[in-house]
């Protein structure tokens, strides 16, 4: 149970909200059911909606970054959060620096945040800044939760658990409503 009044939420794009356990460029990326319908009501509560997301496809030239940028835009977002590198660049943007840059830039408590994503990887950037985690079981998720339960997990991968594991990004948006 999220004990505070909730500042922002950063939300994941490939997986958690649309498209599949790839990563879908803008033109092809289709939303999940009720999605648009979930970020309208989060808004209507006053929450800060963040998206963030790594797409190293734009340091590859296979899409441009302002594809991204109109289409996270026009989902509602009030600000987007994105790593267009690969993972081998070493640059300071990648997860979950987005999320330091988020706080500084908004005033944020972290620890007043909650990140939605369908990977691990989302759930360790969310748990070194210290958000509320929460796995949806989408995209890579029913993968990633298997994984959870069998213990296939290793070093700082086993370390992180999710505060709570939902069916999908609008069942997550349900429940931290109910929450108020």
């Amino acid at each position: 149970m999220i004990n505070v009044q909730i500042e922002a939420i950063f939300i994941d794009r490939d997986g958690t909200i649309g498209g599949n356990e790839q990563v879908t460029y803008p033109r092809d990326f289709k939303l999940f059911p009720y999605v648009l319908n979930s970020i309208a009501t989060l808004k209507k509560s006053g929450v800060l909606l963040f998206a963030f997301t790594n797409q190293p496809g734009i340091s590859k030239g296979e899409v441009r970054l302002k594809s991204f940028e109109e289409e996270l835009t026009g989902f509602g977002f009030d600000n987007i959060y994105l790593c267009p590198h690969q993972h081998f660049e070493n640059c300071l943007c990648r997860k979950p620096s987005m999320l330091k840059m988020a706080a500084k830039e908004y005033q944020l408590d972290l620890k007043n945040c909650v990140v939605i994503g369908d990977r691990w990887t989302d759930l360790i950037a969310a748990d070194e800044v210290g958000c509320f985690k929460i796995l949806v079981k989408t995209g890579n998720g029913e993968e990633a939760y298997k994984k959870y339960h069998q213990k296939q997990f290793f070093g700082r991968w086993n370390q992180v658990h999710p505060d709570l594991v939902a069916n999908d990004f609008n069942e997550a948006v349900n429940w931290l409503l109910s929450q108020k």
